[in-house]
């Protein structure tokens, strides 16, 4: 009589720890697949009110950036990653997709989210292509911890 119960024992705890591998396994293979993400607030400049969320998700060998912005007009508003912070801008390091009503998504090929968490870098969005001088929103990527 215990013969069966310890087989039916042995049974259930080999297949408990198979799912618990595959679990671990199917964890393991979204993070190779390179699924870290940032997400920074983005905060209105000069009067704008466009506020709202830059993510940053790596996706294999590339980096895709989504802009999402409210309060901001129907027209177009070139985006770009800068070097620098907010507070001191640098030179443009990668042009993004145009902001259009409040919204925009950009995939930078060949680019390692890692590089872009050194805390030099930052997003902006100019308030049109005829006047790139005012900003309207603004957010630094931060370090990686």
């Amino acid at each position: 009589m215990k013969g069966p119960i310890l087989i039916a024992a042995g049974a259930a705890l080999a297949l408990l720890l198979s799912q618990a591998a595959l679990a671990q396994g199917s964890m393991d293979n979204g993070m190779m697949a390179g699924g870290a993400t940032v997400k920074i607030p983005m905060k209105a400049e000069n009067g704008s009110g466009e506020d709202g969320t830059a993510t940053l998700a790596q996706k294999g060998d590339d980096v895709v950036v989504t802009l999402d912005l409210k309060n901001g007009p129907a027209g177009p508003q070139p985006a770009h990653v800068h070097s620098g912070s907010c507070d001191k801008l640098g030179g443009v390091v990668n042009p993004l997709t145009n902001v259009v009503g409040g919204k925009s998504t950009t995939t930078i090929k060949g680019t390692k989210l890692d590089s872009l968490q050194t805390g030099g870098f930052a997003i902006n969005v100019h308030k049109s292509a005829d006047d790139l001088a005012t900003y309207v929103s603004c957010g630094d990527i931060p370090k990686k911890m």
